[in-house]
C-alpha cells in the first residue's frame, strides 16, 4: 500500500495498492524530487475513465515495471477532476509536444514542476506506433542523466508557450469606444449559424466526425438562432441532434441518462461513462427544446435523465456524485449490453418485438453483444409494422421495465462518488431550468437543498465568498477554481428566478466580487482560472473554450451582464461587452470551440427582456413565465417594491401583482396575464 491509502479521491484510491511508490501531489514529493535530484513522473487520469484502468492493469501493477519507476522518478498520481488547474497546464504542455491530448496523461517534470516530455497512453509493449512504458522510462532517464541541459532548454521553452497562450489572439488596441450595436452585429450572429452548419452532420446530427460528442452549447445557439431569426433549418438541426442521441446507444435507454461521447456517427456505440456534467449541460439543453417546441420526447427524456441521477449519482447530504465508470468486472460496457438470447429469456414471446425495435442482433450489432438503441422511431416502427403506437409504446416500456430489473442484479460500474463544487452548480442550474420547463416541484426542491449543501459543506469557514473545490465524507479541500465560481453564480441566478427569493441573487453578487478580486487578470478583463492566493501551479492560466463544460469566463461575462443589469453596476455590463468583443472575430470563425461566447454574443444582438413582477402572487407569475421560451431575460420579481433593486422600485400598485417588461429600465405599460407579456415580447 502506498501513500495514496490516505486519500478521498476513488481514482487515487484506485491506485493505492499499485507497487509503484505514489504520491499525492503535494510538497512532500516536490521537496523529495529536489533533495534526490529527480525527475517527476506525473500521471493524471480519473475513476470513469477506461484507458487509465488499462494502463494501470499493465503497468502500474507490474512488479518489474513498478521498480524501475520507482528506482529513477518521483511518482505522483493526480485526478484531473480534483486538480483541474494541474492538468490544464501539463494537458497544454503534452500538447504543445505532441500535437496530442487525452487521458491517461503522463508527463515528465524537472525537480521544479517544469515539463520536458509526455504522452497519453503507452502500451505495456511498442504497438498502435507507440513505444512501450519501459522504453520510455529507460528513455527520459538516461536523456536526464546525459542531456539535462537540452531538458532544461524544453521546458523554458514550454513555460514560455503557455504563458504566451494566456494572450489568446487578443487586441489590445481594439476600439472599444463604438456603440455596442456595432462591436457584435446580426452578420457575426449569421456568420457563426454559417459554420456551426458546415460542421454539423445533417444525416446524424451533432457535429464534425466521430468520435461525437454532445455539443450542448451550439445546440442551444441553434434553438435561439432559429428562435430569433425564424430560421426553421437552425431548429431542425438541433432537434435533429437531440433525436438522434436520444435515439442512440449514447442515451441509457433502460436507466437513463447520457454516456460521454460516441464513438461513431450514428450516436450507436458509446464511451460508457457516465459523467454529471454531461447529464447537466444536456437536461439544460432539453429543457430548452421543450419549451421551445413542446415535444414530450424531450420532457420523457428530461424525466428519465434527473431519475437516473437521482438513482445512482445522489448523496444524502443533497449533493451530487461526479460520475459513474464505463467498466465493471473490467469489461468496457458489460453492465449495459445484452445478448440476444438474455433477452429472449427475460422477455420470452415479446422478445422479437423488443429485439426488432432496439436494434438487438443474433451476433450482436457492437463487439459480439448488444447495446440498446433506436434505429427507427417509433412512430415509424409501429407504422411499418401494422402496430397500434399507444399498444407499442406500453409494450415497450413493461419490456425495459423487466430488463432494468434484471439489469439491477448485475456488477454495477464503479461510482467515483467525490462531489464538485462546479459540476454540483451545474445541475443545480439544470434542475431549475427542468422545474421552469416542466413545472414539476422535487426538481425546484432538490436545487435549493443542493444550494444549501454547496453553502454549508463547501464555503470556507470564515469567509463570506471563498469556496473549496471538492466534497467527500464531511472533507472539503482544494481552493476553488474560476469555473467553480461562474458555475456556482448562475445558479444562484436561476435558483432566483424559480423561487423569487432575493438572497440568492445577493449570493450571486457577493461571489461575483470574490471572482473579480481573486481572479482578475491584470488588465482586469479576463479571469484567470486559479485565484492569487494559489501558490502551487507554475503559471496561472486563462480558459476560454467551451469544451465539454463552458469555460469559467464566457459564463462570468453572461453573469457580469446580467447582474449589470440587476444591479444597475455599468462597470460589470462594460467589462462583460470587453470580453466578447476581444474573441468576436475568432467566434465567428470557430463557432464549436466558444459556444457559450457566441450565445453570449447573439444576446448583446438580440437584446435581454428585463421582467420584474411585483405584488402578492408574483411566485405564481415567476413559475408562469418560467415555461416560456425567453432565451435571454432578466426575470425578478417581490412582494412588494424593493428599492435596492433598480427593476423592482416603485412597481407596487395596491392589491395587483403586475408584470412589467423593460429595457434598460424603461418599462411598457405593466400586465397582468402571461398571455399579453408573450405578445409584447
Amino acid at each position: 500500500m502506498n501513500r495514496l491509502a490516505q486519500e478521498s479521491s476513488p481514482y487515487l484510491l484506485q491506485h493505492a495498492h499499485n507497487p509503484v511508490d505514489w504520491y499525492p501531489w503535494g510538497e512532500e514529493a516536490l521537496e523529495r524530487a529536489r533533495h534526490e535530484n529527480k525527475p517527476i513522473l506525473v500521471s493524471i487520469g480519473y475513476a470513469a475513465c477506461h484507458w487509465c484502468h488499462v494502463m494501470e492493469r499493465e503497468s502500474f501493477e507490474n512488479e518489474a515495471t513498478a521498480a524501475l519507476m520507482n528506482q529513477y522518478f518521483i511518482n505522483i498520481k493526480i485526478d484531473r477532476e480534483e486538480r483541474p488547474d494541474l492538468d490544464h497546464i501539463y494537458m497544454d504542455a503534452v500538447q504543445a509536444m505532441t500535437g496530442q491530448g487525452g487521458w491517461p496523461l503522463n508527463v515528465f517534470l524537472l525537480p521544479d514542476t517544469r515539463p520536458f516530455y509526455g504522452g497519453t497512453y503507452f502500451p505495456p509493449k511498442a504497438m498502435f506506433n507507440r513505444a512501450s512504458w519501459t522504453d520510455v522510462l529507460h528513455s527520459i532517464r538516461q536523456a536526464y542523466v546525459e542531456k539535462r541541459g537540452d531538458l532544461e532548454a524544453q521546458a523554458t521553452q514550454l513555460i514560455s508557450h503557455m504563458t504566451n497562450s494566456n494572450a489568446f489572439g487578443l487586441n489590445p488596441a481594439l476600439e472599444l469606444n463604438i456603440p455596442r450595436q456595432e462591436l457584435f452585429t446580426q452578420d457575426q450572429c449569421h456568420d457563426m449559424y454559417k459554420n456551426i452548419m458546415a460542421q454539423a452532420d445533417q444525416t446524424w446530427g451533432g457535429f464534425g466526425r466521430a468520435p461525437k460528442f454532445p455539443g450542448s452549447f451550439n445546440i442551444q445557439y441553434l434553438l435561439r438562432y432559429g428562435h430569433f431569426f425564424k430560421q426553421p433549418a437552425a431548429t431542425a438541426q438541433a432537434r435533429l441532434s437531440l433525436d438522434k442521441m436520444i435515439q442512440g446507444g449514447i442515451y441509457d435507454q433502460l436507466g437513463g441518462g447520457f454516456a460521454r461521447y460516441a464513438t461513431d456517427e450514428k450516436w450507436l456505440a458509446p464511451h460508457f461513462e457516465k459523467m454529471l456534467y454531461d447529464n447537466a449541460l444536456l437536461v439544460d439543453t432539453l429543457s430548452e427544446a421543450y419549451q421551445l417546441t413542446q415535444d414530450e420526447t424531450y420532457a420523457e427524456a428530461i424525466q428519465h435523465t434527473l431519475a437516473f441521477i437521482e438513482t445512482e449519482l445522489q448523496d444524502a447530504s443533497g449533493g451530487w456524485y461526479a460520475a459513474l465508470d464505463a467498466d465493471s468486472e473490467g469489461v468496457e460496457g458489460k453492465f449495459y449490453t445484452w445478448s440476444k438470447e438474455e433477452i429472449e429469456n427475460i422477455l420470452i414471446e415479446k422478445a422479437q418485438l423488443f429485439c426488432d425495435f432496439y436494434g438487438v442482433q443474433e451476433g450482436g450489432n457492437w463487439e459480439h453483444t448488444n447495446i440498446l438503441w433506436i434505429p427507427e422511431t417509433l412512430e415509424i416502427f409501429a407504422s411499418k409494422n401494422h402496430h397500434d403506437k399507444n399498444w407499442l409504446k406500453q409494450v415497450l416500456g413493461e419490456c425495459r421495465a423487466a430488463l432494468l430489473e434484471e439489469r439491477k442484479k448485475r456488477v454495477h460500474p464503479g461510482l467515483d462518488d467525490k462531489i464538485l463544487l462546479g459540476w454540483n452548480a451545474l445541475l443545480m442550474h439544470a434542475y431549475c431550468k427542468a422545474y421552469a420547463a416542466l413545472g414539476h416541484q422535487p426538481y425546484l426542491d432538490a436545487a435549493v437543498k443542493n444550494a444549501a449543501f454547496c453553502w454549508a459543506q463547501l464555503k470556507k469557514p470564515g469567509t463570506d465568498a471563498a469556496f473549496f473545490h471538492t466534497w467527500k465524507a464531511g472533507l472539503a479541500k482544494y481552493p476553488a477554481f474560476l469555473d467553480d465560481y461562474a458555475w456556482l453564480i448562475r445558479g444562484m441566478i436561476a435558483l432566483q428566478e424559480a423561487t423569487g427569493e432575493l438572497q440568492y441573487l445577493e449570493n450571486a453578487k457577493l461571489l461575483t466580487e470574490h471572482v473579480i478580486h481573486a481572479f482578475s487578470d491584470e488588465q482586469h478583463l479576463f479571469f484567470y482560472y486559479t485565484s492569487a492566493a494559489q501558490k502551487d501551479v507554475i503559471v496561472r492560466k486563462k480558459e476560454i473554450y467551451d469544451g465539454a463544460v463552458p469555460s469559467g469566463n464566457s459564463i462570468m461575462a453572461a453573469n457580469l451582464w446580467y447582474l449589470a443589469l440587476v444591479y444597475d453596476r455599468p462597470e460589470w455590463s462594460e467589462r462583460a461587452v470587453k470580453m466578447g468583443a476581444q474573441l468576436s472575430q475568432t467566434l465567428a470563425r470557430y463557432p464549436t470551440s466558444f459556444g457559450v461566447w457566441c450565445n453570449f454574443v447573439l444576446q448583446l444582438v438580440v437584446g435581454t427582456r428585463e421582467i420584474a413582477i411585483v405584488g402578492g402572487a408574483f411566485r405564481d407569475r415567476l413559475k408562469d413565465i418560467g415555461a416560456v421560451y425567453i432565451p435571454f431575460r432578466v426575470l425578478l420579481g417581490a412582494e412588494k417594491d424593493r428599492p435596492d433593486y433598480p427593476l423592482l422600485r416603485n412597481r407596487e400598485q395596491e392589491g395587483q401583482t403586475l408584470i412589467y417588461v423593460c429595457e434598460n429600465y424603461y418599462c411598457l405599460k405593466p400586465v397582468k396575464d402571461i398571455r399579453e407579456i408573450i405578445k409584447l415580447i
